[in-house]
């Protein structure tokens, strides 16, 4: 680093998912390097939570709207009490209030722009056109900005976030002892879903799909698996109750254990229709050498090469289900995409790479 570079994350989000995760693990990772880190969290969040069992310096404050003037101010006196020379945004309100604190205490504001959803093109919706330098999570939302919000290309870059190829590592981690922590038989195929319950996450074609798989497969055992917390639980649990399917999908709730749910698994779905960059839960599938089924979603398309994963449209229940029952039919077919899912991403989505293009950035606006 050129010199001392201070940062402060803001994040108003209350849940804990992708852009949670990736931001506590950003702060980690950079901590490492001798960056000091803070981060402006609301007061029941699971972030703050996390943060604080991570010795993270934390501060809470309101965020309770994008003119919250009270939370302005105290960011900008924790802005000029800890000498801090960045401030780097995540959500919407949060990044109103952070952006502009940053601006009235003079220092450098980065946006970091998490999902694939469109930003309004209201000429009043002007917070992201102040930002020094703008991060994304995948290209088709760096290039979505940049024709409909009006940014200049050159302070705008995607930076997919990194996964970490030492915990992801599938020679590392035994299959059978995987399959027995989530009590999987040896002949069971399994097909599983990593995901805050959402509904852009589109559990529901996840579901009927697990319908007509086990229709079109009477013989083999079929078991389906979804990880993951959040508001879509009840319609989740109900639309499975509703397909009568409770001995065949279960709900396992929040898991720390990623690595070994995604070993356990024969194939990996990522079935949203929107609000994605490029998919965390993507990424360490790939990682880990599982056969994947994906929706053509945001920046997905950044992690296709070589024909690593099956590709679908969004929103296509049928291709789900066929490729679903392709994969399940054919195991040679399986184990192809298993051997190819791997490498693209461990060059190109790593840990080392994220930190890389981040640090470059931050020498760029401190110098």
């Amino acid at each position: 680093m050129k010199k001392s570079i201070k940062v402060i994350h803001t994040e108003w989000s209350d849940g804990w998912g992708g852009q949670e995760i990736r931001i506590i693990n950003e702060i980690l990772l950079l901590q490492e390097l001798g960056i000091e880190i803070y981060l402006a969290c609301r007061e029941h969040s699971v972030i703050k939570k996390k943060a604080q069992e991570n010795n993270i310096n934390v501060y809470s404050l309101p965020f309770n709207g994008n003119t919250d003037i009270k939370t302005l101010l105290k960011l900008r006196r924790i802005i000029v009490l800890n000498k801090i020379n960045i401030l780097n945004s995540h959500s919407s309100k949060d990044t109103w209030v952070g952006g502009l604190a940053a601006k009235l205490a003079g220092i450098k504001f980065i946006r970091t722009r998490h999902l694939s959803i469109p930003i309004k093109k209201s000429r009043l919706n002007f917070i992201n056109s102040l930002a020094d330098y703008i991060f994304t999570t995948g290209e088709s939302v760096r290039l979505e900005m940049i024709k409909s919000n009006r940014i200049d290309p050159k302070i705008i870059e995607s930076i997919p976030t990194g996964i970490d190829s030492s915990k992801f590592d599938p020679k590392k981690i035994s299959r059978e002892k995987c399959r027995a922590l989530f009590d999987i038989d040896s002949k069971d195929i399994v097909i599983g879903m990593v995901s805050v319950l959402r509904r852009f996450k589109r559990h529901d074609q996840f579901i009927k799909m697990a319908r007509n798989v086990i229709d079109h497969n009477p013989t083999k055992n079929l078991k389906f698996l979804i990880a993951g917390e959040g508001p879509q639980r009840e319609s989740i649990k109900n639309l499975i109750s509703e397909l009568n399917l409770n001995k065949n999908v279960h709900l396992l709730g929040h898991i720390e254990q990623v690595p070994e749910l995604i070993k356990a698994l024969d194939i990996f779905v990522l079935s949203s229709d929107s609000g994605e960059g490029v998919s965390q839960s993507l990424m360490q599938a790939l990682m880990m050498g599982t056969a994947v089924i994906s929706t053509n979603v945001g920046s997905t398309s950044d992690l296709y090469l070589d024909d690593n994963f099956m590709m679908i449209d969004v929103d296509s229940q049928s291709q789900l289900n066929r490729a679903c029952n392709n994969l399940i039919f054919d195991e040679k077919l399986r184990q192809s995409y298993q051997n190819r899912s791997r490498s693209h991403v461990l060059k190109n989505f790593s840990n080392e790479r994220m930190i890389e293009k981040i640090t470059r950035v931050y020498d760029y606006l401190v110098q």
